[in-house]
């Protein structure tokens, strides 16, 4: 098991990227894909067509998301811990990604750089 934690400056608000990940419409925006999802703790969400799926923990608009994501097989709880930091160029999001199998260490934090929150970055910066 590994961990992660990374930092990403994004061109938006911590209020806009808030509502970029935790509502459906604008995640299938950037996304380009289904997504279900809602701020209600203790529900399951599900993105990229399922490609990702968890169950939502906390929230603190604007500030925090707090999730558990799904591994087949997995004993432990790979939990992932997004917080929003005002920045004078937009938003300061530190990512925290525990318990991460070996085997998709790799895929997940490439996931992370250009996927999500590349993808959401290149959003922004077009709007």
């Amino acid at each position: 098991m590994k961990d992660l934690k990374k930092y990403y400056l994004i061109p938006a608000t911590p209020d806009e990227i808030y509502m970029a990940l935790t509502n459906p419409i604008t995640l299938e925006l950037w996304t380009g894909e289904t997504a279900v999802m809602t701020t209600e703790p203790g529900s399951e969400f599900s993105l990229w067509e399922g490609s990702i799926v968890g169950k939502n923990i906390e929230f603190e608009p604007g500030k925090k998301i707090v999730q558990q994501w799904y591994f087949d097989g997995q004993a432990e709880d790979s939990i992932v811990t997004i917080k929003l930091h005002h920045d004078k160029q937009g938003t300061s999001v530190e990512l925290r990604h525990t318990n991460i199998p070996d085997a998709d260490f790799n895929d997940i934090a490439e996931g992370w750089n250009d996927s999500y929150f590349g993808n959401l970055a290149d959003f922004f910066s077009e709007g």
